[in-house]
């Protein structure tokens, strides 16, 4: 018994170490820019926010500042997740409500899903939102756990707020209003 007690902390001990080195590659690729350079690591998640850029289906690098003067929802999602397929049809009826205020980035970090399975979704349905991935992992530095995860800009690019989950098609419904109203 006494045996096997040194070989319990032995394996503890060996992926306690492994994982806090996969935490620390994480960090290491949250913090690195495209160019493979260290970005700023003294950089606030607004900053991240704000600054963040992403890539379309055909290569583009789009950012946030190509909305201002729009509300901007940064939703990230994937095909297989219901909650997040299910806000769909409320975040589309708020961008029909406000064209000229709102717009809906639907980004797909790349947790399972390939640019393929997004491109694949984006054809078979109506949705108009900006179909985009996650290529500078805006997700890995905001720290992103699940999804549906949203952030919200407002029309000037500054911040507002981030939010894991879904309060249902009512509860986003009158959240998406306020934050638009408020920030337009």
């Amino acid at each position: 018994m006494r045996n096997y007690s040194w070989v319990f902390i032995l394996l503890f001990a060996i992926s306690s170490i492994a994982c806090g080195g996969a935490d620390k590659q994480q960090k290491e690729a949250a913090n690195t820019t495209e160019n493979g350079n260290q970005a700023d690591q003294n950089l606030t998640e607004a900053e991240y926010v704000e600054q963040a850029t992403f890539t379309d289906f055909d290569g583009n690098k789009v950012s946030i500042s190509d909305f201002e003067g729009k509300v901007v929802l940064i939703d990230f999602w994937e095909t297989w997740c219901k909650p997040c397929l299910a806000s769909f049809p409320t975040m589309q009826k708020v961008q029909d409500e406000y064209p000229d205020s709102f717009v809906v980035l639907a980004v797909t970090p790349g947790f399972t899903d390939t640019k393929e399975d997004a491109e694949a979704f984006a054809q078979e349905h109506d949705y108009t939102f900006k179909y985009l991935m996650d290529s500078n992992n805006l997700h890995r530095k905001l720290g992103v756990q699940g999804i549906p995860f949203k952030v919200y800009v407002d029309a000037e690019g500054n911040f507002i707020e981030k939010s894991m989950g879904t309060s249902g098609p009512q509860g986003d419904y009158k959240k998406l209003k306020k934050i638009i109203k408020k920030h337009k």
